[in-house]
């Protein structure tokens, strides 16, 4: 589906490779693995093989010196086939890319290889409880060890992907920002910290969710969590700069993450609706059936676009165009999953609830889309305030 006008020959041999290995595996393969309580070890393991897991990360540490396009090349080809790889958007979108722009040359050689070659994981734990999407609220702070010259982090964290299969997760913290004068301003001084899974008081708590995946969802409870002073990564000054180099990857990843989604269960509908004949033609002949479709299939095409842009833009640089552009991608990319799902399983009727046909548990996971990272109206929040300069409302 990509267009050589836009990609290169690289990025169509790319996504022609990763779509054959995402069609050897499947939604079946998926919805076994989702159904048995298990991971998609061997998807996992066959794309770290190919070199696909680590495509966007330096080549000096055992990546494909390649940037989020390819990598979100990699999810949305494995989701178009049925079976996308969650760990995909964390580990070595957002914590590859993190640690590969800001870590020390200890902390790239510790991890990097193994994010790339899909040995190690990590997670990434940002959301709290009562912070919800204000970011300015993060109340789990980071404050010196006086006697090690280490860190001391407390808070909680919720809906943190895959901490059970991470040997890490990279945790926002706040520590307190000082004005000119020394005076403490109380405003928000993110920074990241990598916490090993078996650290001393750290502990997680799995959360019930009505969605299939294989990749749970836990609560993270930090009390008196102690790092070495190496634990931190990047400058403790730098502040929002640092995080958003994760937090754009990870726009640009949902947006990959959506719209293979919605390719899929685009793909299903119209194999139905071209097959399934309840009169004297095929049910797709009617305009009330293809013309639903057809603007999916637009709601698609125009979310690429822009989720190509999004990439291009974060891999030449340019971070405060890139901002804009990944919000928009997955802003487009969500709306379009929701939609296309709806419109799949309302196109096969009452098979579109089947088990056989595996369209109704997507229904659940597209609201995803729109939900996370960050909510549709916090993005419409920063497109009126960013880009349209409109004045905030809180």
């Amino acid at each position: 589906m990509g267009d050589p006008v836009i990609e290169t020959e690289e990025h169509q041999a790319l996504r022609d490779a990763v779509a054959a290995l995402g069609k050897r595996y499947g939604r079946e393969y998926f919805t076994q693995v989702v159904a048995e309580g298990k991971h998609t070890d061997e998807l996992w393991a066959e794309a770290a093989k190919l070199g696909y897991l680590g495509v966007n990360l330096p080549e000096e540490y055992g990546g494909g010196g390649g940037g989020i396009t390819e990598l979100s090349i990699v999810l949305e080809e494995l989701g178009a086939a049925g079976c996308p790889l969650l760990m995909l958007v964390v580990s070595p979108a957002i914590c590859g890319t993190v640690i590969a722009r800001f870590g020390t040359e200890e902390q790239k050689r510790q991890w990097l290889p193994g994010l790339a070659d899909g040995s190690r994981k990590m997670a990434f734990g940002i959301t709290e409880p009562d912070a919800g999407s204000n970011s300015h609220r993060i109340t789990t702070t980071a404050r010196r060890d006086q006697e090690s010259g280490g860190w001391i982090l407390n808070g909680r964290k919720v809906f943190v992907s895959g901490v059970d299969i991470a040997e890490a997760t990279l945790i926002v913290g706040r520590t307190e920002a000082v004005s000119d004068k020394g005076v403490k301003t109380g405003k928000l001084k993110p920074c990241l910290f990598i916490v090993p899974r078996d650290t001393p008081g750290f502990s997680r708590n799995p959360i019930s969710m009505e969605l299939a995946a294989p990749e749970k969802q836990f609560e993270l409870v930090l009390d008196d969590v102690r790092l070495p002073a190496d634990a931190l990564v990047g400058d403790e000054d730098a502040g929002l700069l640092q995080l958003f180099a994760g937090l754009n990857p990870e726009r640009v990843m949902t947006a990959a993450f959506a719209l293979g989604m919605a390719r899929y269960a685009l793909e299903r509908a119209v194999e139905y609706a071209r097959d399934r004949q309840v009169w004297k033609v095929p049910v797709g002949a009617h305009q009330a059936i293809a013309h639903p479709l057809a603007q999916c299939h637009i709601d698609i095409e125009l979310a690429r676009l822009m989720m190509h842009k999004a990439a291009h833009l974060y891999d030449i640089g340019d971070d405060m165009g890139a901002g804009e552009a990944a919000n928009m991608a997955k802003y487009a990319a969500g709306e379009a999953a929701v939609k296309t799902v709806d419109q799949a399983v309302h196109t096969l009727g009452g098979n579109g609830l089947t088990t056989e046909y595996g369209l109704a548990s997507m229904i659940t996971a597209a609201r995803v889309a729109r939900i996370a990272p960050v909510s549709r109206e916090m993005i419409l929040n920063f497109v009126s305030h960013q880009s349209l300069g409109l004045p905030k409302s809180y």
